[in-house]
């Protein structure tokens, strides 16, 4: 295809939701859950002004309400285009990803992994125990009636084990029923490295740093600072116990399944996990 051709055809491809867009900088930030998203959508609010105070708008991205993270309406992605600009939308978003400094956070796929599963399984979470680990029980727990509610379910000791989250991604029942959801879905397919050139890949695993540098290539490094977190990060160095559960051969597929990511995004082999 031609430079135009191929990019009207990648525009198209692109399930665009997870591209932020601040045109007051000039930054695209492709958001990846389980990737100190939280944080980046704190600046990128505060970088763009959406959300106000009493008529000013946010200066520290820890002010931002945790409720309002997340809000969409907050974030000007890729899929409003359509809404804003209409049939200029294509060669606008072409501009944008050839003008912009575009950027994304990744971390290790299996740790990420993990991390999915401990926030969206091991706690109470009502939404994803009704689209998710209720079939995972049903279909890999030995459980043909689980409780219908998170709240009966957890106190009687019932959620789907890591294993059980495993098989569920090995499936391919699976994805034939719907994509990956977002948390678990490879970045590769969020954020589409091999047709988007990002200016800056960072990794949770040097994250505060890589912040930094980060801000000063964006030019915002005297507007914004990163927040830093010391919060419950998953530890690479828990696979071995996470794992262990995990029967070989399917530890196997998983990384065959995740091996763009690894490869892509400079992580090796986990060797350990798979000879």
């Amino acid at each position: 295809t031609s430079p135009t051709g191929s990019w009207i055809h990648l525009i198209d491809d692109i399930p665009s939701d997870h591209l932020i867009v601040d045109d007051r900088h000039g930054i695209i930030y492709c958001y990846v859950p389980k990737v100190a998203c939280s944080n980046w959508k704190r600046i990128m609010i505060v970088l763009s002004e959406s959300l106000l105070q009493e008529g000013v708008p946010y200066r520290d991205p820890l002010a931002v309400p945790q409720e309002m993270v997340h809000n969409s309406s907050l974030h000007f992605t890729f899929n409003k285009f359509w809404k804003r600009y209409g049939k200029f939308s294509r060669h606008l978003m072409k501009v944008k990803l050839q003008k912009y400094t575009k950027f994304l956070f990744v971390r290790d796929p299996f740790v990420r992994l993990i991390s999915a599963y401990r926030n969206k399984f091991e706690q109470p979470n009502e939404d994803f125990y009704q689209r998710f680990a209720l079939l995972m029980l049903r279909r890999y727990g030995n459980h043909s009636e689980p409780p219908v509610a998170v709240g009966d379910a957890f106190p009687a000791g019932i959620r789907p084990s890591f294993s059980e989250f495993v098989q569920y991604l090995l499936d391919p029942q699976t994805e034939s029923d719907a994509p990956f959801n977002e948390h678990w879905r490879q970045v590769y397919r969020l954020c589409h490295p091999c047709q988007i050139q990002y200016d800056f890949v960072g990794q949770l695993e040097t994250v505060e740093e890589d912040a930094e540098q980060l801000l000063r290539v964006l030019k915002v490094d005297n507007v914004v600072d990163f927040p830093s977190s010391h919060r419950n990060h998953t530890a690479s160095s828990w696979q071995e116990d996470w794992f262990s559960r995990v029967p070989l051969v399917a530890r196997r597929e998983l990384y065959r399944l995740y091996e763009p990511d690894f490869r892509l995004f400079g992580y090796s082999r986990p060797d350990s996990l798979l000879d």
